[in-house]
């Protein structure tokens, strides 16, 4: 009998026909990932298990997008799940986290990241974060 507080557990899974949710096993990574970009660390020089090591350019350009769009990261909160989306590619999942602002929420702004299987997990390669 599942609690009245917990929320259903999201499967990964490989559907290349249609977006589906962000898995559950992925959601402390993005919230880690999203937490270091909050924190103006857009090369995640700490480092975040799982999580590819973002190229200089990657971060020049994250950077970029977030100053550009003039608002200010915040963590996810538990909504951005209802809207961020994955698909499976055939080779990989490309994943679609929505990013929240103070002044607006949920923002126009996304994070895109592709994910591999590995052994053990998996492995996150953060692509780009910018306004589709």
């Amino acid at each position: 009998m599942q609690d009245r507080g917990s929320q259903p557990e999201i499967p990964v899974v490989k559907d290349g026909t249609k977006e589906g949710p962000i898995p559950s096993v992925w959601r402390p990574v993005f919230r880690n990932i999203v937490n270091a970009l909050v924190q103006g660390d857009f090369k995640l020089s700490a480092g975040v298990p799982g999580v590819s090591p973002v190229t200089d350019n990657i971060a020049e350009h994250m950077e970029s997008y977030v100053r550009d769009y003039g608002e200010t990261l915040v963590d996810l909160p538990e909504e951005t799940w209802k809207s961020s989306v994955c698909i499976w590619t055939g080779r990989h999942w490309d994943a679609i986290v929505d990013l929240w602002t103070i002044r607006e929420g949920r923002s126009d702004l996304v994070l895109q990241t592709f994910v591999r299987e590995s052994e053990g997990g998996f492995k996150f390669d953060i692509h780009m974060v910018y306004v589709p």
